[in-house]
């Protein structure tokens, strides 16, 4: 009778297991299979029959079996994990991503029997992710910005042409990264790509950086030094900050950008430039010409192509795009699983205008990192600044000042599309009627003449 019952109570738990939507499976004291529901027979490929009786590791092949196995964590401390991202591999060798959760398996005793682990397939979220991060990135670069765009449409004609690049843009605002997408864009993608910030070197010492100099030049040359140039013969050097480089500097370039020559220090032969230049600066190079800080026909001679990248305030749709980015790199370099932020975090981090622009919001999640000790970041893992933003629109949430956010939300981004209704709606990620109807219900009314205005 006792052992009718044994089955009729294993039927049952059969029935609810396989009622799950997740896959679930239990394991004994030896790591054996003893229960497999249809939806794990789904997720993995493996029939129920096949799977009960074997080891967990030789049916989910996932990548933290053995020393990383999170089952044995749970055995061996007790403590439940909950969704943590790993990676299997199915009946027919394909891997999927799966988030996995695990707890102690205990009889009607409350003995330790075992171990329970449920696991959710990710692999449709993993491509939607994929699919969004390719619409909107550009070499290592990402942006659903139409400014930003417009300079991705570019990239890869001003990348074939050997011509020197000037890109202006805040401190933050990614130029080396677009140096690198232009040489690697290039035919000289297989040679050096050399990095120098002029700004961080005194006048002597970026001489000797930029052109090296022979053995017995000065007093402490004891033996050739290869300059910057040199090393990227044939590659792409990038100069940041070309801004804050000296008069006397800035004659020795311009020679070198006339002549394509230059004269490692203590030298007496010419030497050929074979590097292509791409310069950076966070200023306005041609109010410094005005001024008469920066050579007239130095920037003429840099400013071939020239490229403005918008600060992060002027692209502040792409905040998700980039939190999400820095999120994945930040749990592959720490091994986390942080899955996310939370809505009234994002809300938050959507809003700050970001002086410090890319380079900033990167340094706020990598904060948030080492205090989040669960897998969403919220409120309280933010800087004390941004809490304090929060608390200050909290105050002030009633229905008018939350119509105040949405006007400057949507007035910020009817300028950045110089009022094009359409593209701002495709910016925005909505119908154009919809922009016309929360228009009207804001009271934003184009600068524009009915006549001139864009749809």
């Amino acid at each position: 009778m006792s052992q009718n019952r044994f089955i009729d109570d294993s039927k049952t738990r059969d029935i609810i297991l396989d009622s799950i939507a997740d896959g679930v499976f239990t394991v004994d004291m030896n790591w054996n299979i003893t229960s497999f529901n249809r939806a794990a027979e789904r997720i993995t490929g493996v029939l129920r029959d096949e799977a009960i009786g074997q080891r967990c590791k030789d049916v989910l092949k996932a990548d933290v079996c053995g020393k990383n196995c999170i089952l044995k964590k749970t055995m061996q401390t007790g403590k439940s994990i909950i969704n943590k991202t790993v990676y299997i591999v199915n009946a027919t060798g394909l891997r999927l991503p799966v988030s996995i959760s695990t707890s102690l398996l205990r009889d009607k005793k409350g003995r330790v029997v075992g171990a329970v682990e449920t696991f959710r397939d990710l692999s449709i979220e993993d491509k939607l992710r994929k699919k969004i991060t390719q619409r909107y990135s550009f070499e290592d670069i990402i942006s659903k910005n139409h400014k930003m765009h417009q300079l991705f449409d570019i990239l890869p004609d001003v990348a074939i042409s050997n011509s020197t690049v000037l890109l202006e843009g805040e401190s933050g605002t990614g130029k080396e990264l677009f140096a690198k997408a232009i040489h690697n864009l290039s035919g000289r993608k297989n040679k050096p790509f050399v990095a120098v910030n002029c700004a961080a070197l005194p006048d002597t010492l970026l001489e000797s950086e930029l052109f090296g100099y022979r053995a017995g030049a000065f007093t402490d040359a004891k033996k050739d030094k290869v300059g910057r140039f040199q090393l990227a013969v044939k590659g792409t050097l990038f100069l940041d900050e070309i801004g804050d480089i000296s008069s006397s500097m800035q004659i020795r370039l311009l020679r070198v950008l006339q002549e394509k020559t230059f004269e490692p220090l203590g030298a007496t032969e010419s030497v050929k430039n074979e590097a292509r230049i791409i310069a950076a600066t966070n200023q306005n190079l041609l109010a410094l010409v005005k001024k008469g800080i920066f050579r007239e026909d130095l920037y003429y001679r840099i400013n071939v192509v020239k490229l403005e990248l918008p600060p992060l305030r002027e692209r502040l749709e792409d905040v998700p795009l980039l939190v999400a980015r820095f999120i994945e790199q930040f749990n592959a370099a720490t091994q986390r699983n942080i899955r996310g932020v939370s809505g009234d975090a994002m809300s938050v981090l959507a809003s700050y205008s970001y002086p410090g622009n890319i380079r900033e919001l990167e340094n706020i999640i990598e904060r948030a990192f080492i205090l989040c000790k669960s897998n969403i970041i919220g409120l309280n893992h933010l800087p004390d600044f941004l809490n304090s933003l929060s608390k200050d629109n909290s105050r002030g949430s009633t229905p008018s000042s939350l119509k105040d956010a949405e006007a400057k939300f949507l007035l910020q981004a009817l300028n950045s599309n110089n009022w094009n209704r359409l593209e701002t709606a495709r910016q925005l990620g909505i119908h154009k009627t919809t922009l016309y109807r929360k228009m009207r219900t804001l009271g934003i009314k184009s600068p524009l003449s009915s006549t001139t205005a864009t749809c």
